[in-house]
C-alpha cells in the first residue's frame, strides 16, 4: 500500500471517530484525539463566532458544549480538494488534509492537522471547523444563471440597463445593507451578499470606482503578488504583471463593479448614523455630490473604510514656523514638482520609503526621517516568504482555506520563522542600514511585518530600492529625536546643522477605526463597540469580520486576501441575522447556548501578544 494510501486511510479513521465522538459515542474519548497543546478555530460552523481555543481539556468542553445544538456529522476527505498530504507548517511536519461535514445550519468545510503522539497514534494538532454555506439559501453563483425580468427580451419594456439604473437608483427603497467604502474590503463583502441575494448599496466620496487607489501617489503598485491577492469570484486575467500597478487594479475595481452588477453610489459622504433599537434599523445621514442629502434605513452597516481612515497629524509645535509646503502622505501624488528642489520625509514605513524614493527620482534632495526603529524587508523574496503556500498547487479556494486554519499562535510561530529567514536573506542590506545609523526592528518577540500589520497596521518597509538609496547616501537620513525645532527654512537639528527644506511630507500613518466610529455614531456607540483591529484577550482580530456589541454594525478591513476570505463569513452572518437565526448583537448571544465554554474556562488560553 503506497504512502498517500496510508495518508488517506489515516485520515478517514481520524475523521469517523471523531464524528462518533462528537455524536456522544461513550466507546470513543475525543481527549484521546487531540494533542495536549493543540488549537480548534471554530469559523461559525459550531459556535456562530469566530474564535480559537488552545489546550485539549478546553477543545473537548468546546466541542461537547456545541455539538447538540450543531449537530455535525458526515466528516469525509473531501474529494473534491486537494487531498491529504504531508506538510511543513510552523516548523513541524504534519499530515494535513481538508474535509467536509454538515451541521444542522449548513454546510462546513475543515481541515485538520494530524501528528504523532507519544503513543504512536495520530492526534489533532489543529482543527479549523468553518461554514461554507446555509442550507435552502446556497449562493447563487455558479448554481444557475440569472434568467429573470431584467434579463428578458421586452421590446416595450425597460431593458437591462433602465432596469440596472433603477435598481442602484434606491429611489423607492433603502437598501437591506449599507456598505460605507468603496476599496477591496467594500467590494468584496457586496459581492457575497449580491450572491445570497441581499440587497447592497456601496457608498463612497470618491467620485470614481477606484479611486481609493487612483488618487495614491505616482509610482504606487502592490507589494505582495498578483496571485495572493484576486477578489472573490473574478481572478485577474493570466497576463497581468507579478506586482499590480495601483491605476490598473482601480480600474478593475470598476469593471467588476459592473461584471458583478453591484449598486455603487459614488461621490457620496456618509455622515453618521444611530440605531433603533426597537426598529433593528439605522438612521443614516448621507451627502451626494450634487449636495443633496438623503437618509436611509438600512438594516445593518458594514463599515469598509479600511484598518484606518482618519489622517493622524502629529502635534508639532514648530511645524507651524516652516515657510514651505506641508502635506500628509494621503495628500501626496507626484514628485515632478518638487525638481530641483528639497523636501523632509517624516516616517519610514511603506509609504515614507516610496515617497521619498518618488521625490528622489524626481530630481529632488530628500532627507528620510525616522521616528521610531522599522522592520525592513526586500520585498522578493523576501517579503513574499509568507504566500509560497499560493505558489505550491492547491486552488485558491484550498489556499485560502489552509490560511485560515492556522490560529494564531502557530501563525507567531511561523512567522518566527519568515523572520529569521528574511533577516538572513537580507544581511548585507540590513547590515548597510545599521551603518548609516537605521534603527531596525523586526517585530515584536521577532514575528515580522505581518504582525505588525495585523497589531499596528504598519511600522515596516517593503524595500524596493529606497532603502538601498539611503545606504548609498544619495537619500539622507536623520532622527526625529535630533530636530530641535522647524524653522522657515526646513528642520534645525540640535546640532545646530539646518535640513534646508520646501516641503515636508508626514508619512505619519492613520488613526485607528475607534475615532472614525467616535465621529460618526457618537461616544456611546464607540464604547460599547470597544477597540477595533489588533488583538486582545483572545486569539481573533477584535471586532473584524463579526458581530459587534453595536446591533447591526460590522467591520471589514485588510489586505485584498483577508477580504476575500472573510467577507464570505461576514455575509454568512449576515444572511443568518436576516433570518432570524442569529441575533444581531454579538453581546446579546454570549450567554446563551453559544458560550457554554464559560468566561473561567477562557483563562486557559495562553496569553495573547496584544
Amino acid at each position: 500500500m503506497g504512502g498517500t494510501d496510508k495518508i488517506d486511510i489515516a485520515v478517514a479513521d481520524w475523521l469517523a471517530q471523531f464524528e462518533r465522538g462528537l455524536s456522544g459515542d461513550n466507546a470513543v474519548s475525543l481527549e484521546n484525539l487531540f494533542h495536549a497543546d493543540s488549537h480548534w478555530r471554530d469559523v461559525l460552523a459550531l459556535t456562530w463566532l469566530i474564535e480559537t481555543i488552545s489546550g485539549r481539556d478546553a477543545i473537548v468542553r468546546g466541542l461537547e458544549a456545541h455539538a447538540e445544538r450543531a449537530r455535525p456529522s458526515g466528516f469525509a476527505v473531501d474529494p473534491d480538494r486537494t487531498a491529504p498530504r504531508r506538510v511543513m507548517r510552523a516548523g513541524s511536519d504534519a499530515i494535513e488534509a481538508i474535509f467536509r461535514f454538515e451541521t444542522a445550519e449548513g454546510r462546513g468545510s475543515g481541515v485538520v492537522r494530524l501528528t504523532s503522539g507519544s503513543d504512536g497514534a495520530l492526534k489533532a494538532w489543529t482543527l479549523l471547523t468553518a461554514l461554507e454555506e446555509l442550507k435552502g439559501h446556497e449562493e447563487r453563483l455558479g448554481r444557475a444563471r440569472p434568467h429573470g425580468e431584467s434579463y428578458s427580451r421586452d421590446f416595450r419594456g425597460p431593458n437591462w440597463l433602465d432596469l440596472r439604473k433603477a435598481a442602484a437608483s434606491y429611489a423607492d427603497r433603502d437598501p437591506t445593507v449599507l456598505v460605507v467604502g468603496g476599496g477591496q474590503a467594500g467590494l468584496s463583502i457586496a459581492a457575497r451578499l449580491a450572491q445570497l441575494q441581499i440587497d447592497t448599496l456601496i457608498v463612497d466620496r470618491w467620485p470614481r470606482i477606484g479611486d481609493n487607489w487612483r488618487q495614491r501617489y505616482h509610482a504606487l503598485t502592490l507589494h505582495n503578488q498578483v496571485q495572493v491577492n484576486h477578489l472573490p469570484y473574478m481572478p485577474f486575467p493570466p497576463n497581468w504583471p507579478t506586482y499590480i500597478p495601483k491605476d490598473k487594479l482601480a480600474g478593475w475595481f470598476e469593471a467588476y463593479v459592473e461584471s458583478l452588477e453591484l449598486n455603487y453610489w459614488t461621490g457620496t459622504e456618509f455622515e453618521g448614523g444611530r440605531y433603533d433599537d426597537r426598529e433593528g434599523r439605522w438612521a443614516v445621514a448621507l451627502r451626494r455630490a450634487d449636495g443633496t442629502r438623503r437618509e436611509m434605513h438600512p438594516r445593518h452597516v458594514v463599515m469598509a473604510t479600511g484598518v484606518s481612515g482618519i489622517p493622524n497629524i502629529p502635534d508639532i509645535p514648530t511645524l507651524r514656523d516652516f515657510g514651505g509646503k506641508v502635506l500628509h502622505s494621503s495628500q501626496y501624488d507626484d514628485g515632478e514638482a518638487w525638481k530641483g528642489r528639497s523636501a523632509l520625509v517624516i516616517g519610514t514605513g511603506n509609504s515614507g520609503h516610496d515617497i521619498a524614493q518618488d521625490i528622489y527620482s524626481s530630481g529632488a534632495k530628500v532627507t528620510l526621517v525616522q521616528r521610531s526603529p522599522t522592520l525592513i524587508v526586500n520585498v522578493e523574496p523576501s517579503a513574499q516568504l509568507p504566500y509560497a503556500l499560493y505558489d505550491e498547487g492547491p486552488s485558491l479556494e484550498d489556499c485560502d482555506l489552509i490560511t485560515m486554519a492556522t490560529p494564531l499562535a502557530l501563525g507567531q510561530k511561523s512567522h518566527k520563522l519568515f523572520t529569521e529567514r528574511a533577516k538572513a536573506m537580507d544581511k548585507t542590506l540590513l547590515d548597510g542600514l545599521e551603518r548609516i545609523g537605521f534603527r531596525l526592528d523586526f517585530g515584536e518577540d521577532g514575528t515580522g511585518w505581518q504582525f505588525k500589520y495585523l497589531t499596528r497596521g504598519g511600522g515596516y518597509y517593503f524595500n524596493v530600492g529606497c532603502s538601498d538609496l539611503l545606504v548609498e547616501g544619495k537619500i539622507g537620513l536623520a532622527q526625529f529625536a535630533d530636530i530641535a525645532a522647524f524653522v522657515a527654512e526646513g528642520a534645525r537639528l540640535r546640532s545646530g546643522k539646518t535640513l534646508a527644506a520646501d516641503l515636508v511630507v508626514l508619512a505619519t500613518g492613520y488613526k485607528g477605526q475607534e475615532q472614525l466610529v467616535r465621529k460618526l455614531f457618537g461616544d456611546e456607540v464607540a464604547a460599547r463597540v470597544g477597540p477595533i483591529w489588533g488583538f486582545g484577550t483572545g486569539q481573533e482580530l477584535r471586532n473584524m469580520f463579526m458581530r459587534t456589541p453595536q446591533p447591526g454594525l460590522w467591520f471589514i478591513a485588510g489586505s485584498l486576501a483577508q477580504c476575500r476570505i472573510y467577507s464570505k463569513y461576514l455575509a454568512l452572518q449576515i444572511k443568518a441575522c436576516e433570518l432570524e437565526r442569529l441575533p444581531r448583537d454579538r453581546s446579546a448571544s454570549d450567554t446563551t447556548i453559544e458560550r457554554r465554554v464559560t468566561r473561567s474556562e477562557r483563562a486557559d488560553l495562553p496569553p495573547v501578544a496584544s
